[in-house]
């Protein structure tokens, strides 16, 4: 039985007599108990370099860092843990793509119009360097994904595909498989913003058949500065790494190299090997936890938040109108008051934390005329009391409007 009481006790910062609400999980989400000692043990017990170092701590690190690999790759389903590459984040995984693939001028990279920043300058660094050409589906008006103007976009000359899976705007899905599929029949490459989906719903990469999928540690209760990009094999075997130096050759002189095989040829110098061991307990912890039951309470969060801002004057919700298609996040703004006001408020006066701004996805903004947003973002440890204080704390604001 999932009881929400009982998993917030492995969660330190949620101790106390008057434990804060913390609504920005889709920044970086808290961190369990589990995660924080396996950070904790390597630093006291092991504290050593893998790969390199032919002693016992150096062996214990190999062993730890290669079982938080296998862990991550059984949990995305990949065919093989070497399809894994340990990086910092979501953001450092694309880049890498775009770095390694070997794009011609003519080439065309199509992304959708809510990409984050991190799926966004990339390719027009590109545009601007390689003179690709850069292809943007526009939403529907209730802002979720278009397939036919996604059909009727893409074209021979887009060699890749780079989609987020879940937004981190308002929380919706895009229909992935679908646009993979297409992706497929085009001839083109697809890469996986799954920074808002690995920790919140089931995610098999084979299934979809995606080429590349990249995601982040610190969203889904794994230490910061973590994170993982999934590369089909056969690609990874053509790419070129995105970070030259240690660890990532077999042998070199002072004219020539030779690369390792993946995952060593993508993962130059020392790692953040605490960070990894922390990861793969932050996965364990959430097979744990199950989806459904996230699924579950984040479905039950986001009614009430939703039904409790809709009706207020000036408020206006960004997304589908029906709150089960925007997963945990209710991002809105206020017509009249400022939305860093809002957040500050709830910061200070009522110990709620929220995020506000444009949350990375500056082209969105700009191109709806909307200045800001506040976004609430829940995950299974926050409860449905703490929502319904977040409604009644956000009235209490708007009477200040």
């Amino acid at each position: 039985m999932f009881d929400v009481e009982k998993i917030r006790k492995d969660f330190p910062i949620l101790a106390g007599d008057k434990p804060l609400v913390y609504f920005d999980n889709a920044c970086v989400t808290l961190k369990p108990e589990p995660v924080i000692l396996a950070v904790e043990d390597y630093y006291r017990k092991y504290p050593a370099c893998a790969g390199r170092s032919n002693h016992r701590l150096g062996e214990t690190v190999n062993l730890k860092v290669a079982e938080a690999r296998k862990i991550i790759a059984d949990f995305i389903n990949t065919r093989s843990a070497d399809e894994i590459i340990f990086t910092r984040n979501t953001t450092e995984s694309i880049n890498m793509v775009a770095c390694g693939l070997e794009f011609q001028k003519g080439d065309a990279v199509l992304i959708s119009d809510k990409e984050h920043n991190s799926n966004l300058i990339p390719w027009q660094v590109l545009k601007e360097e390689k003179g690709i050409e850069l292809k943007i589906v526009p939403s529907k008006e209730d802002n979720t994904f278009d397939l036919e103007a996604f059909k009727k976009i893409i074209g021979p000359e887009v060699k890749l595909v780079s989609v987020v899976f879940t937004s981190n705007l308002d929380g919706v899905s895009n229909p992935v498989k679908e646009i993979i599929k297409i992706s497929r029949q085009n001839g083109s490459l697809v890469l996986i913003d799954g920074a808002q989906t690995a920790g919140h719903q089931k995610t098999d990469v084979r299934d979809l058949d995606c080429d590349f999928f990249a995601f982040s540690g610190h969203k889904m209760l794994g230490p910061s500065g973590t994170g993982c990009l999934y590369m089909k094999k056969k690609i990874a075997e053509n790419l070129r790494p995105f970070i030259f130096g240690g660890g990532i050759v077999e042998d070199s002189t002072y004219e020539h190299h030779k690369f390792l095989e993946t995952p060593s040829k993508f993962e130059a110098g020392l790692l953040d090997y605490a960070g990894i061991i922390g990861f793969g307990e932050a996965v364990k912890y959430l097979k744990n936890i199950g989806f459904d039951n996230i699924r579950s309470q984040e479905e039950k969060l986001n009614r009430i938040i939703s039904e409790g801002l809709k009706n207020l004057p000036q408020m206006k919700i960004i997304g589908p109108e029906n709150y089960s298609e925007r997963s945990g996040i209710v991002d809105f703004y206020h017509q009249k008051m400022a939305s860093h006001e809002i957040n500050l408020l709830l910061d200070r006066t009522y110990n709620i934390m929220t995020r506000s701004g444009r949350h990375c996805v500056n082209s969105w903004y700009n191109s709806r005329n909307i200045k800001d947003s506040v976004r609430a973002s829940v995950y299974f440890y926050n409860t449905e009391a703490e929502a319904e204080y977040f409604v009644e704390s956000i009235n209490k604001i708007m009477k200040l409007a």
